[in-house]
């Protein structure tokens, strides 16, 4: 095992495209790292700099000790589970396991031993005489899983290794997948575009947005404390609610456009223009002086009901709610954050105040 480290990490394309710009990140020996953002933000190009398969354009990537800027994919001691899982159809499920350390000249006895380990802990101990064509998704995932657990790397680096499989056997995989890092304790680095993927899995996320890291910290610690407005409605379902508005003179609430307020949980600069963030979850039934709101459609979830609403000033915000019966279309709501649970943000700079 090994930590790793990116020290002002770019990558430029010609034409002059950013897709990274910037990184610094430090990854602990031991530790799952999630990179999680939305299409085009530069995790998987981040990745593959970090396997050797993108050239970086400047910064120093380091493995252990051991600054591997120059050295080729296949002597970083990295494996990388891919998101089309890349097994050769015309071998078994053993010898797709086994073919890497096959190259390195890995005896007979050495291979076996690693590929019966792998098997156990995935559980794919009939699997092994089976070709591709012959496996489900999911099992097909677990041999590509396998293939990279029998080199026992420096480092594990999955590129959206989940994304091809269906929702059910995603969320079984991924509960796996925890498991199975607690057992080989690998260094990993994870991507995904998939925020839930992201807060289960990792032991801290890195937020991307345009080839810039947002926030980098434990799941629970981004989720509470979003460091900005693109954070915030990013990380978390349904999409933080967004609200803005002007600090009131006595500033401890915030007024709203059509003159609704808001309390805050700590006083403000009167005057200061500021985003109020306010998570679906947090949004409860008030008296008439909340913030008035219509009903515009409703999505019944069994216990729990997703209410979308339009608010003060054209905007559209959204309430998930316990409720004894489900509201009709058109329907006045009056809805109040709870206690201690605004978020607010700078309305130039979008970072938290």
């Amino acid at each position: 095992m090994a930590s790793l480290h990116l020290r002002d990490v770019r990558k430029t394309y010609d034409g002059g495209t950013e897709a990274v710009r910037g990184c610094s990140l430090e990854i602990a020996d031991g530790e799952f790292l999630v990179l999680v953002g939305p299409s085009g933000c530069g995790k998987s190009t981040l990745l593959r700099m970090i396997a050797g398969l993108e050239e970086i354009t400047s910064g120093t990537i380091s493995i252990g000790d051991r600054v591997v800027n120059a050295v080729p994919p296949k002597d970083r001691d990295i494996a990388m589970v891919f998101q089309n899982y890349a097994l050769y159809p015309h071998k078994t499920a053993r010898a797709n396991m086994e073919f890497a350390l096959k190259l390195r000249g890995v005896d007979k006895i050495e291979r076996d031993r690693r590929v019966a380990e792998a098997a156990r802990l995935l559980g794919i101990e009939t699997l092994l005489d089976r070709k591709p064509g012959r496996m489900s998704g999911g099992q097909q995932q677990r041999v590509a899983l396998g293939r990279a657990l029998v080199r026992e790397p420096a480092a594990f680096l999955f590129d959206e290794p989940l994304s091809n499989l269906d929702a059910k056997l995603r969320h079984q995989t991924r509960s796996e997948l925890k498991e199975l890092h607690r057992r080989v304790a690998t260094t990993s680095i994870y991507v995904t575009h998939d925020q839930e993927e992201a807060m289960t899995l990792g032991d801290r996320i890195v937020v991307m947005k345009d080839g810039v890291v947002q926030q980098v910290g434990p799941p629970l610690e981004v989720y509470r404390r979003p460091a900005n407005r693109f954070v915030a409605t990013f990380i978390g379902a349904p999409a933080m609610n967004l609200l803005d508005g002007t600090v009131a003179q006595d500033g401890r609430t915030v007024e709203l456009e059509g003159g609704a307020r808001v309390a805050l949980d700590s006083p403000q600069t009167p005057g200061r223009g500021v985003t109020v963030g306010i998570r679906p979850q947090h949004l409860q039934l008030s008296a008439d002086d909340g913030i008035a709101t219509t009903v515009r459609v409703c999505e019944p979830l069994g216990d729990e009901t997703d209410v979308m609403l339009d608010g003060p000033g054209g905007t559209s915000l959204t309430a998930r709610m316990r409720l004894d019966a489900i509201p009709a279309v058109g329907d006045s709501m009056p809805i109040s954050p709870r206690a201690g649970s605004v978020h607010l943000f700078d309305a130039e700079t979008g970072l938290r105040v």
